[in-house]
């Protein structure tokens, strides 16, 4: 994806951006331990697609005391990860961010507090928390097409995680139709994976086939030939 310029005058707005990206990375490597179907390669991407998205949305902050809150809210959960119990982590930091969300509801600090503490309950293994709050979530992004994906993403990997297939199978399938390219590659490579999972084979080969033939350059490519490969009628 192609990386939007920022002006040294929207630079400035952060306090230190580099420091501010760094946070939020950590804050969701823990949830790359945790994806369903491909977990290394998968979650390092929604991993870097999450920090890009909230990248965005910080230099356009209007709600200082929110964002202020946020960062504090990040350091505090970091360093009760690195005390070993991700349990506590989640359970005492959550709670600051559930605060920071019902405070400034309306602002995109609060949105942005909903969506980071819906990824603790996904890490934590709160499945059906973190799809009430993603839920909740795509009202609240409608309008915002990239990160309505990965808040589609989210609850496709939450159902998965439940074992629900065919509603992750749904959710899906919705950022595969959408029209935003983001995460159609990932969509469809888990789709094959759950499509094999309800036993309906073609559509599972179908959607490893699409990679090759609309995402060439995805990271999953290498991987869907290897399961086509032995296909009838592969190509």
């Amino acid at each position: 994806m192609a990386q939007k310029r920022i002006s040294r005058s929207r630079k400035r707005d952060l306090n230190n951006p580099d420091e501010f990206v760094t946070f939020w990375a950590k804050v969701f490597e823990s949830i790359a331990k945790h994806k369903v179907q491909v977990a290394c390669i998968s979650g390092f991407f929604v991993v870097s697609i999450i920090v890009a998205a909230v990248t965005v949305y910080s230099l356009k902050k209007s709600e200082d005391r929110a964002f202020a809150l946020l960062q504090q809210g990040i350091t505090k959960y970091q360093t009760l990860l690195k005390t070993g119990d991700s349990n506590k982590a989640y359970l005492d930091a959550g709670k600051d961010f559930e605060r920071i969300a019902e405070k400034y509801s309306g602002r995109n600090g609060g949105k942005l507090a909903s969506l980071i503490y819906a990824n603790m309950c996904y890490s934590a293994k709160d499945y059906d928390k973190a799809i009430v709050i993603y839920k909740k979530l795509l009202t609240d992004f409608n309008d915002e097409s990239f990160l309505k994906n990965l808040i589609l993403n989210g609850l496709g990997y939450s159902y998965s995680a439940k074992k629900d297939y065919r509603n992750s199978v749904e959710y899906f399938e919705r950022i595969v139709t959408a029209p935003d390219f983001s995460l159609k590659d990932e969509a469809l490579f888990n789709l094959g994976g759950l499509y094999a999972a309800i036993e309906d084979n073609d559509k599972s080969i179908n959607a490893f086939k699409k990679i090759l033939s609309d995402h060439s350059g995805s990271m999953y490519t290498e991987i869907v030939k290897e399961k086509v490969a032995g296909h009838p009628n592969r190509y």
